[in-house]
């Protein structure tokens, strides 16, 4: 008998700790799936009708695929935020209880009622780390690349929404030295990652970091970039709009000579902004590009293609353009091209926000970037390419924070 009792509830113990195993993985993965939905502006729902719960209702729906006791169906709530524990003030907060009551084999037979087995999770959004690049494409391709003999110094890190297995890649001679660097996607251990380097794969998507900022009507007639002295060896041209006007320009902005736009916002209706003249100078004190058409071809709407010269850029340090000194209306063509290349003089602080637009920053050694932010449909890094994302106090421009999923309780 003794040796017959002590094997029962050996076999009791072993199938109970099972249960709780089972019943708590379903708990902790519901709960993360109840925040998923919030991270993706959908209701959390509830979890009263598991059998027949749809993507409605996530919570319920994680449940019935991957609940796995079987014979039973759990009791379940869910509360968003948690009214119990540490994250009770926290509104992406979502917690999970789980019970069931199932007879065990041996001890069933003296208990005069059916144990209660319970799991309880927690899980929220925490940070993941700050960048200062992000690759907003979504597909099955590589979101980020640094190609050639790039030697691409963020000290910061990048992200790309891409779900491909090589999302960020690094080929050639290239050698960057970025962290984190997160994908959706999972991403390969490779020796141009700088030591180090923290990989954060398999992440859940990070959001457009401007997507609430709108495209600006223009205050004034659109006119055509015609300035006699916008050529070589010529005096400075200062373009001052009035206060509020946002300018507007109908012809591409092309940059010759010594060209200083003051504190503002300029539109270039179905134009771009190009600058390729080395012994060109443009100069933006605390102002904001933007591209865009007024027209209802999206083709037309403009990009960037600065490839030399010298860039003293910085944006507004407050209002709805604070941060951006680039802003390429988001209804571009997809896969547009956009490119940035200062010369060793170079200043640029804040974002370019092309969410488009394969995005090329060809970085030269010697620019002072120690505060820019990338933000593109793809990331391509060529040259000597240096960004910091430790931002001046009061600049207007900042890093992105990262996001993700974990269990907190």
């Amino acid at each position: 008998p003794l040796v017959l009792g002590s094997a029962g509830l050996a076999s009791d113990t072993i199938q109970w700790t099972l249960w709780k195993r089972q019943l708590q993985r379903a708990a902790d993965s519901a709960a993360m799936a109840g925040v998923y939905a919030i991270a993706s502006d959908k209701p959390v729902g509830n979890c009263t009708n598991i059998s027949g719960a749809t993507y409605v209702n996530p919570v319920a729906y994680d449940l019935k695929k991957n609940y796995r006791v079987v014979g039973i169906t759990p009791t379940c709530e869910v509360k968003n935020p948690p009214s119990v524990g540490g994250f009770t003030a926290d509104p992406q907060a979502v917690r999970v209880t789980l019970s069931i009551q199932k007879r065990l084999a041996f001890s069933g037979m003296f208990l005069s009622s059916v144990p209660t087995i319970t799991a309880d999770a927690t899980a929220t959004v925490v940070p993941s780390g700050i960048y200062c690049a992000r690759a907003m494409v979504n597909l099955p391709q590589t979101g980020i690349n640094a190609t050639g003999s790039t030697k691409t110094k963020l000290r910061c890190g990048m992200f790309t929404n891409s779900t491909s297995m090589t999302p960020a890649v690094a080929t050639g001679n290239a050698e960057v030295e970025a962290t984190p660097i997160g994908a959706v996607g999972g991403i390969p251990a490779s020796d141009h990652w700088g030591d180090n380097t923290v990989l954060q794969p398999f992440m859940p998507a990070q959001d457009d970091p401007f997507a609430k900022v709108p495209v600006p009507t223009p205050t004034s007639p659109c006119q055509n970039f015609n300035y006699p002295d916008n050529k070589p060896n010529s005096p400075p041209v200062t373009i001052t709009p009035a206060a509020g006007e946002v300018m507007c320009f109908k012809s591409d902005v092309t940059i010759q000579g010594d060209v200083t736009f003051g504190p503002g916002v300029y539109v270039l209706d179905a134009a771009s902004l190009k600058m390729s003249t080395n012994g060109a100078s443009l100069t933006c004190n605390e102002c904001t590009f933007v591209l865009t058409t007024s027209g209802t071809d999206m083709s037309k709407i403009g990009s960037a293609d600065i490839n030399g010269g010298k860039l003293t850029m910085t944006p507004p340090k407050s209002g709805t353009y604070k941060g951006i000194i680039i802003y390429q209306d988001r209804r571009a063509e997809l896969d547009n091209n956009f490119h940035i290349n200062g010369n060793g003089t170079s200043k640029i602080e804040g974002a370019f926000y092309a969410p488009r637009a394969d995005l090329t920053f060809n970085g030269t050694a010697g620019m002072n970037t120690k505060c820019m932010q990338l933000v593109g449909w793809k990331l391509i890094f060529t040259g000597n390419s240096e960004l910091d994302n430790v931002c001046p106090t009061g600049s207007g421009a900042s890093p992105f924070e990262g996001k993700s999923i974990r269990l907190v309780e």
